[in-house]
């Protein structure tokens, strides 16, 4: 089921969290990765010795050089902003990121005859799940704009497979978690918006720990969620590729391991990991958090065959701390 070996493949975002642990399998794949990105969020340390082209994916003629230049015959795109909260008080620069950079990068496509395009989505384009758990088929009603940009890139992809013989694969991700486990790669984001890095901090002397919301409908009272390893994720954009380039139709497929988990288990993963207390405190429920969003992975399981190698909790848990431990500025090397 994998790609076929030798393929060159252009990474934008390929700094950043997700796009780096995407583009580490595709090179120990065997392929020719060179990473587009800006660094607004990315990391030059995270491209890992891989060619690096500092650009921004709404500048349509530097991405048609980058994909000209490198004589990549596909795009994985991860050149997204992702913070929910960000996107509900700056609609205007998500869509002009999400939205308008990604139909850049899809028209310099169009021009080089670049026609594989791996798509970074999200399962905020469900919106507030009608049920649980999320098939493909599932209404799209995103209750941000984050979400309605990702959601907005989809609709676009068939036109343009129809206009210009672009296939696409769109990804549907739930909670991205974990670290590459040999600990080259991990997450650094600037400020931290996710669960298991801000709770590493509140075990460390940090920022307290805010659960936002104990009253939901939940065995615990707090928000369940799919997390998925991100070389999980990163072996799923894999084999989307390896779809594609065996001639098959545009798709859409979730990511998650269907295993939710809730904010107090994520909190009691970490205390076993680390051997540390997460100090915490409660805090009022956030707009927009549904009580309970996991996927369905039938689809992708049955016709890409991905299977999550890490799927349990404490393993992602395990591997994040492993990066963190040494990690402890993130990419920053500190002094001494």
């Amino acid at each position: 089921m994998a790609v076929t070996e030798g393929t060159r493949v252009l990474v934008t975002g390929g700094a950043g969290y997700i796009g780096s642990h995407a583009a580490k399998a595709l090179r120990r794949a065997g392929h020719a990765v060179v990473i587009f990105d800006n660094l607004s969020a990315g990391h030059r340390e995270a491209a890992c010795g891989a060619p690096l082209i500092e650009g921004d994916i709404r500048d349509v003629d530097a991405v048609r050089r980058a994909i000209r230049d490198s004589g990549a015959t596909a795009v994985m795109h991860f050149a997204a902003w992702l913070t929910v909260a960000d996107s509900v008080g700056d609609p205007i620069g998500y869509y002009r990121n999400n939205v308008l950079g990604t139909l850049g990068t899809l028209e310099a496509m169009a021009a080089e005859q670049c026609r594989r395009f791996v798509f970074s989505s999200t399962c905020a384009v469900y919106g507030e799940p009608v049920q649980t758990p999320l098939t493909e088929t599932h209404p799209t009603s995103p209750v941000n704009a984050y979400g309605q940009t990702k959601l907005a890139v989809e609709h676009a992809l068939p036109h343009f497979d129809r206009a210009y013989g672009i296939k696409s694969v769109s990804l549907r991700y739930f909670n991205a978690a974990g670290a590459d486990p040999e600990g080259d790669l991990g997450e650094d984001h600037s400020p931290e918006i996710h669960a298991i890095p801000r709770a590493f901090d509140a075990a460390t002397g940090g920022a307290t720990f805010e659960v936002f919301g104990e009253d939901y409908p939940t065995p615990d009272g707090t928000c369940l969620r799919d997390y998925v390893h991100v070389s999980d994720l990163a072996e799923a954009h894999l084999l989307a590729l390896g779809h594609l380039e065996r001639g098959a139709a545009s798709a859409t497929y979730n990511v998650g391991t269907e295993r939710p988990s809730s904010v107090r288990d994520v909190i009691a993963a970490v205390e076993r990991v680390t051997g540390r207390q997460v100090v915490r405190r409660s805090a009022a429920r956030r707009a927009g958090d549904p009580a309970v969003l996991y996927a369905s992975a039938a689809r992708i399981r049955a016709e890409l065959g991905w299977i999550p190698r890490r799927p349990d909790l404490d393993t992602m848990v395990a591997d994040a701390w492993k990066w963190h431990s040494t990690h402890p500025r993130g990419f920053q090397v500190v002094a001494g």
